[in-house]
Order: structure tokens, then C-alpha cells, then sequence
């Protein structure tokens, strides 16, 4: 999809609690940028009613109280709420490097991507790796997080039966996407390796270990170091 930035956000209902703003089309890094910059104003000055602010690849959604806001105040919101380049750039990028153990029973389906793609399991192994991936949305399941930077030549249709049990840590690739498994869950992805780490844990103090925003780096590592990581994190 050819990617358009809107001047003004393209506001409308959602639903009887809910309110979009759209800030452009496509997936695109400035469209996101803007997305979580507005989402950061609104966090430091939160505006009463509005109960939820939930950002994706180029939107953001309010989930507000009818007793309290209403549509014509939300309009008024966004059409006043100005948000310049300085204020997209304000946040530091933090990059969280996942080590992953690709291939073997962790990545069933890596030689399937390698077949697709005319590469060798090594090659997909050391493409996947190499860029640094842009966390657009976290969603799915806790901590599911949607990244863009796939190289081009991974990109890789979906399984044609989705999986019942992925188990949790195994990090995939459908189409144009990559991504990671942060619970056991069904799946479609093309599997291609696990992460020792635990992604989601509720009871840690922090239960994620990155949000939207931030950039992941695939490390990979040998079964050896997997299971010396999986014994740290209790699992």
C-alpha cells in the first residue's frame, strides 16, 4: 500500500465508546512516529473521559466515557493538539536485543523460508538478524509485537493451517512481517526460532521488556546458550 501522511488527522466513531484518528495510510515509519507522539501528549495531559488511548501501525483508538466526554470534545482535541517534528523525535529510540535460536525444533519452518526465498538456512538466519526492527503496535496477545524492516527477501506467505499451539517465545515471520510469540497461542507464522526470554511476565514489576517505539535486534545463539538463558529465566 503507497503510504500518504494526512495534514490533520481523519477522525471518526467508532462504536458507542470509541473514537479513532487516523494520521495516514500504509505502514510507515513518520505516519507511526506521529501516532506515538500524540499518544505521548495525551498521556502527560490527559484529557477527562477518556478512559483508554490505544496506538497502532497508524491511528490511535480512545476508548472514553459518554458521561463524562463526548465526540464534539475529541474532534476539538485533535484539531487543536499540535505536534511538530521535535515533538516526534523526543524520545529516545531504545533497542532490546531478543537472542534467538533459530532453526531445529525451535524453527520448523526456517528451511521452508530458506526454499521460498532461493537462501540457505544461514543466510535466512543472518538476514533476519541484521536489521533492527521498528516496534509499530504491541497487540494479539500480551506483548505480541508487530515489526517493520523485514528484508524483502524473507517475506513469506503464511502457513495455509495455522498452527493450534505455538509455543510461547517462537519468533516468526508472516508475509512482510516478523514478529514474536510472547504466550503459547495458535499461529500462522512461518516458525523459524525461539527466544529464551520471558516477553511477558505479569508479575514482573515491568511485564514487557519493550513497547511500541522501541527497535529489536535478533542475536542469534547456539542450543547450548538457550538452554543456559531458559534456566535464568526459570523456564
Amino acid at each position: 500500500m503507497t503510504t500518504q501522511i494526512f495534514d490533520r488527522p481523519v477522525c471518526r466513531l467508532a462504536g458507542d465508546t470509541g473514537f479513532l484518528a487516523e494520521f495516514g495510510e500504509g505502514i510507515d515509519p513518520q505516519v507511526n512516529a506521529r501516532v506515538r507522539a500524540v499518544a505521548r501528549a495525551l498521556e502527560a495531559d490527559p484529557v477527562p473521559g477518556i478512559r483508554e488511548v490505544i496506538p497502532t501501525y497508524r491511528s490511535l483508538l480512545f476508548i472514553y466515557d459518554p458521561a463524562v466526554t463526548h465526540p464534539d470534545r475529541l474532534f476539538e482535541v485533535m484539531e487543536t493538539l499540535d505536534i511538530d517534528r521535535a515533538a516526534m523525535d523526543d524520545q529516545a529510540v531504545r533497542v532490546v536485543e531478543i537472542p534467538v535460536c533459530y532453526g531445529g525444533e525451535f524453527g520448523p519452518d526456517i528451511d521452508t523460508v530458506g526454499q521460498h526465498a532461493s537462501l540457505s538456512r544461514q543466510e535466512v538466519i543472518q538476514i533476519h538478524s541484521a536489521p533492527e526492527y521498528l516496534i509499530y503496535m504491541v497487540g494479539f496477545t500480551p506483548g505480541f509485537a508487530f515489526l517493520g524492516g523485514l528484508d524483502d527477501r524473507l517475506v513469506t506467505p503464511r502457513l495455509k493451517t495455522p498452527r493450534t499451539r505455538v509455543p510461547r517465545g517462537s519468533v516468526g515471520i508472516a508475509n512482510n512481517q516478523t514478529g514474536m510469540y510472547p504466550i503459547t497461542s495458535p499461529g500462522g507464522w512461518q516458525v523459524i526460532g525461539r527466544t529464551p526470554l520471558n516477553l511477558f511476565a505479569p508479575d514482573r514489576e515491568n511485564p514487557f521488556l519493550y513497547r511500541a517505539g522501541d527497535k529489536i535486534r535478533f542475536v542469534p545463539i547456539s542450543l547450548a546458550e538457550y538452554d543456559r538463558l531458559a534456566g535464568k529465566e526459570g523456564g
